[in-house]
This record gives structure tokens, C-alpha cells and sequence, in this order.
């Protein structure tokens, strides 16, 4: 065991987050595996989401699903409408179907080293390595953001990612201990959550300061080094809420592949990452008394979008091809954050 595991395990071992995915160090170290069901669960959730915002999700999958058969047996709508509000809607998609497959052509159990792993719908290199890790206690290096900033400032590795990935896998695979595989990335996930964190790490308590060759020459923020970001697009169109006297809302579903895949949505114009939609009245899905509500913006991964949004509350309800959501059933649809956002700045309802 390396000076840089040994130091980490004995901090991880008393400072260690309490996450509902987790098993307790102790148990790890007495041989008990977390249930793989639970941390493939949390990693595929966890991805470009913050442990705050997943927390709430896990805890519901489970209470809804609460072991991977269930959740191959439930349907692709029940999926979307329980992710609804998390982000990144293709997660969900390969949620189910990487369900469907282990229950259906593995009998129901996770693959226990990264090379199966990384052939399962949805789950990439780190995940793969994650869940080896953690699940199964295998000596795979595991590389998330936290982990590429703590060694990053340990060695001073000076290449800007995302090209720095490789030297700092090396590195973590160098110092990854034969035993306690999973607690060790853990606790450099947790290390760099709490400690090591972007801007102004607290490097007093930490248990590497002493080994750590950016603490010495003070430039903790000048690590890692990183690529100056592409400006993102920015895209503009419409959305058109209907409503009627009963406050319900018309609603409908989105292609199944493709940005917000499967998720439902009010009428909007023809807008996408590549090109802009229109956005006056004129694209409004019939003609009527619309009212110009405002503007809302939303930020995906790779472009901004503008939507003007458009009201209008109908007596009699037009003949369309979705369905209409009761002022107590609009929570419990499958509407991502953005159609949240249009909503609520056309009716001013306030959120829940």
C-alpha cells in the first residue's frame, strides 16, 4: 500500500460521507459488497448531477423499484415520469433498457469485473470501473472529476484535460491498494468534495498535504489545468401553453430518440441544437386569443435556448393528438425542467 492510499483509507475511515448507496467502511473491510443493484443505481444517476440533487431520486427509484427486476418489469413511461426534473433524459432511457438486459440475458445479476460492465446499455468507463470497484472490490482505477483534481495537485500534472485523463489514471492505477479497491475511490471522491475542492481548497485538514506538490507551491487553483471552454449557441423559439377553465394543461410526448427523448411537453416550434425555431404567433398550433407571456432560457450541455412562451385558456378544448393534465396530476408527468420553467411562466403557478 502507497503512502497516498494508506493516508487516504485511515482519513476515509473517520470523515467518510453517509450516503444512502454506501456500506459503511467497516463493513467493507469485514468483506461485506454493497448490493450492485444500488451503486450502478446511484452512478448512473450521479453522472453530470451533484450527490445534493440525486439523493431525493435514489431514495424514490428504491421505494418504486426496489431491486433491478422491478425495475425491468415497470414500464418506459413510469421511468421517465419518476426521472422527470434530474437532466439528461438519455440516462433514463439506458436505465431501463440496461434493466431489461440483465434481467432478461444475465438472470437478473450485475457482471462483476469493468470488461462485462462496460458492455451493459448506458454504462461508459468510469461507471464500468465504478461499479467494479465498489461493487465487486475489483482493482480498477476509478477516475471521476474529484478524483482527476486530487491527483492533479498532487504531481502538478500540467497537461489541460480532458488529455491530463490519461497521466492521472496512471497515476491513481499506481496508488491503488490491493484491498479496499472501492474505499479508496470513494474516499477521493470524498476528499475532493470536501476538502480539495475547485476554489479555495481547505488543505489544513487534508491527509495528503504533506505529499502534495501543489499545496507546497501554493497554486492549488492552477490545478488541473484545463482546455478554455467552446462559447455555446445560443438557440431561440416558442411554446404555446393550453389550458383550460379547469386549470388543465394540454400536453404531449416528444420523439423517442433524440434531446428530451420520451418526455412529455407542451406544443413548441421546430427548435434543436443546429438551428432555431420560430417564435411568433403565427406557429401557435391553432389561431386564438394567445397571450405573449414572456421569455424563459434554459442551458443544456452544448447550447442555450431561448423559448418565448404564449398562453391561452380555451373554453372548449381543441381537438389535438396528446391528452390534458389536471392542475393535480401536472406533477406527476414526465416534464423535464425546461417544460417545467414554460409552464410556470405561463400560468404562474408556483412550483412544488
Amino acid at each position: 500500500m502507497s503512502e497516498i492510499s494508506g493516508k487516504l483509507l485511515v482519513w476515509y475511515d473517520k470523515y467518510h460521507r453517509t450516503l444512502p448507496w454506501r456500506i459503511p467502511p467497516g463493513d467493507s473491510k469485514s468483506g461485506i459488497l454493497p448490493d450492485p443493484y444500488h451503486v450502478w443505481l446511484s452512478e448512473i444517476m450521479l453522472q453530470q448531477t451533484t450527490v445534493t440533487a440525486v439523493k431525493p431520486y435514489y431514495e424514490k427509484f428504491l421505494k418504486l423499484w426496489p431491486n433491478i427486476t422491478a425495475l425491468a418489469e415497470t414500464s418506459n413511461e413510469s421511468v421517465m415520469q419518476a426521472w422527470a426534473g434530474l437532466g439528461y433524459y438519455s440516462r433514463a432511457r439506458n436505465l431501463k433498457k440496461c434493466a431489461e438486459y440483465v434481467v432478461s440475458e444475465l438472470q437478473g445479476r450485475f457482471p462483476d469485473n469493468e470488461t462485462e460492465l462496460i458492455k451493459l446499455p448506458g454504462v461508459g468507463p468510469y461507471t464500468a470501473a465504478a461499479i467494479a470497484s465498489i461493487a465487486f472490490q475489483q482493482p480498477v482505477a476509478v477516475v471521476d472529476g474529484n478524483i482527476e483534481r486530487v491527483f492533479a495537485r498532487l504531481f502538478t500534472i500540467n497537461t489541460p484535460l480532458p488529455q491530463a485523463k490519461v497521466p492521472i489514471k496512471e497515476k491513481v492505477a499506481k496508488h491503488l491498494p490491493a484491498a479496499r479497491p472501492g474505499d479508496f475511490a470513494q474516499g477521493l471522491m470524498d476528499l475532493g468534495s470536501s476538502i480539495c475542492t475547485p476554489k479555495k481548497p481547505n488543505c489544513l485538514p487534508c491527509p495528503l498535504q504533506d505529499i502534495c506538490k501543489a499545496s507546497k507551491l501554493g497554486s492549488q487553483e492552477s490545478y488541473p489545468v484545463k482546455t478554455p471552454k467552446k462559447v455555446k449557441p445560443k438557440r431561440r423559439g416558442a411554446a404555446f401553453v393550453i389550458e383550460d377553465m379547469d386549470g388543465a394543461i394540454y400536453l404531449q410526448k416528444r420523439p423517442e430518440t433524440g434531446l428530451l427523448g420520451g418526455m412529455s411537453e407542451v406544443p413548441t416550434t421546430d427548435w434543436n441544437s443546429n438551428q432555431d425555431g420560430e417564435t411568433d404567433i403565427q406557429s401557435a398550433p391553432f389561431s386564438g386569443d394567445w397571450q405573449k407571456r414572456g421569455e424563459i432560457r434554459h442551458v443544456f450541455t452544448h447550447f442555450e435556448l431561448s423559448l418565448i412562451v404564449y398562453h391561452i385558456k380555451v373554453d372548449i378544448r381543441p381537438t389535438l393528438n396528446g391528452w390534458w393534465s389536471a392542475q393535480n396530476e401536472i406533477e406527476g408527468e414526465a416534464l423535464p425542467n425546461l417544460m417545467k420553467k414554460v409552464i410556470l411562466k405561463a400560468t404562474d403557478r408556483k412550483r412544488k
